[in-house]
C-alpha cells in the first residue's frame, strides 16, 4: 500500500514538473504560439489514440470507427455551445453530452459489429463511422450539412490538452489493471479460452468498445474548441488512419508507445511544414522503415513501470 502511495505521488510529481517545464518555456517565450498549437495538436491526437489502443491492442479488434465517434464529440459541443451561454460549465456539459451520445451510439452498434473479427470487423465500423459523417452531412439546420459550423466557442490550449489527456490516460491504465481489464486482456489473447472460463466475450468487447469511443468523443470536443469550425470533411476516414497510425507506431497493446508514437509523429509534421507535397512522402517513409525494422512497433506491448525500478531497488537490498 505505501509504496503504492510512493509511486502515484511520484508519478503526480513527474506530471507537474512536465507541465511546469512546458508552462515556463511557453512564459519565456521559448515556445511560440506555432509550437503551443503543435502540442495542443499531440495532446488531441494522443487521446484518440489512446481511446483506439483499448479497442484495437487490448481487446484484439480492428476498429476504423473512430473518426465516426470524434464526429459527434465536436457536433456536440459545436450544437450545445451554439445554444448556450459562453461558459466553462456549458464548455462541459457538451464534452459530457458528446461523450454520452457516443458512447450509446457504441452500445447500439457494438453488439452485432463486435461479433465479427478481422477484416469483417474493420469495414464494419468503417460502415458505422461513414454512416455517422453521412447523417451529419444530412441534419439540416442542426449541422448545416456539407457546410459545418462555425464561430465555436476556442477554448481549447495546450494547458487543457495536456490535463484532459493525462486524465485519460490514468482511465484508461486502471481500467487496464481493473478486473475488467484483465478480462478484456485474455480475450485478445484467446477468446475460446475466456469463454470457457466464464468471461462473457461480446460483453468484454462492447464495454472497451464503449470506453474508447467516449474517449474518441472528449478528442472530437477539444478539437472543435482548438479548430473553431467542423465540417464532415474533417472526419473521413483518413481520420481514423491517423489515430491508427500512431497506435500501430507504438505498438499494440503500449499506452508508453502510443504516448511517444504522438510526440514523434507531431513533431515531425512540425518540421516538415515547409516540405510541402514532398512532406507526406518522407512522412509514409519514416512509418515504412519503422515497419520494416519493427514490426511490432516502437515497444511492441511494452508499458514503462515505476514499480519495476522499486522491484529492482528491493531485490538488490535483500541480495
Amino acid at each position: 500500500m505505501k509504496k503504492n502511495l510512493k509511486i502515484n505521488i511520484i508519478w503526480l510529481a513527474i506530471i507537474a514538473v512536465v507541465y511546469g517545464i512546458l508552462y515556463a518555456l511557453i512564459v519565456a517565450g521559448i515556445i511560440n504560439a506555432f509550437v503551443a498549437q503543435i502540442i495542443s495538436q499531440i495532446g488531441i491526437n494522443l487521446i484518440v489514440a489512446v481511446g483506439l489502443n483499448l479497442v484495437v491492442g487490448f481487446t484484439g479488434q480492428f476498429s476504423f470507427g473512430s473518426a465516426g465517434f470524434m464526429a459527434i464529440g465536436a457536433y456536440g459541443t459545436a450544437i450545445v455551445t451554439a445554444h448556450m451561454p459562453a461558459t466553462w460549465g456549458s464548455i462541459f456539459l457538451s464534452m459530457a453530452i458528446g461523450a454520452l451520445v457516443a458512447g450509446g451510439v457504441a452500445v447500439l452498434v457494438g453488439y452485432p459489429t463486435l461479433r465479427l473479427k478481422g477484416d469483417y470487423l474493420a469495414i464494419a465500423t468503417l460502415g458505422v463511422s461513414e454512416i455517422i459523417r453521412i447523417l451529419i452531412m444530412n441534419g439540416g439546420e442542426l449541422t448545416n450539412g456539407a457546410a459545418g459550423l462555425s464561430g465555436i466557442i476556442l477554448f481549447t490550449d495546450w494547458g487543457m490538452t495536456f490535463v484532459f489527456a493525462v486524465a485519460i490516460l490514468i482511465l484508461i491504465l486502471n481500467f487496464i489493471n481493473s478486473p475488467s481489464g484483465r478480462a478484456t486482456l485474455s480475450v485478445r489473447e484467446d477468446e475460446i479460452a475466456s469463454e470457457s472460463m466464464g468471461v462473457n466475450v461480446t460483453r468484454v468487447k462492447v464495454i472497451a468498445f464503449t470506453i474508447g469511443a467516449m474517449v474518441t468523443a472528449v478528442a472530437g470536443s477539444l478539437y472543435a474548441g482548438f479548430i473553431g469550425t467542423v465540417t464532415p470533411k474533417d472526419f473521413t476516414w483518413m481520420k481514423s488512419v491517423d489515430a491508427l497510425i500512431i497506435v500501430v507506431l507504438g505498438g499494440l497493446g503500449s499506452i508508453t508507445g502510443t504516448v511517444i508514437a504522438a510526440v514523434i509523429l507531431g513533431l515531425l509534421n512540425m518540421f516538415l511544414q515547409d516540405f510541402g507535397a514532398i512532406r507526406m512522402i518522407i512522412y509514409s517513409l519514416v512509418l515504412i522503415l519503422v515497419m520494416i525494422f519493427r514490426p511490432g512497433g516502437l515497444l511492441g506491448t511494452w508499458e514503462f513501470k515505476l514499480s519495476r525500478i522499486f522491484n529492482k531497488k528491493e531485490n538488490k537490498e535483500a541480495n
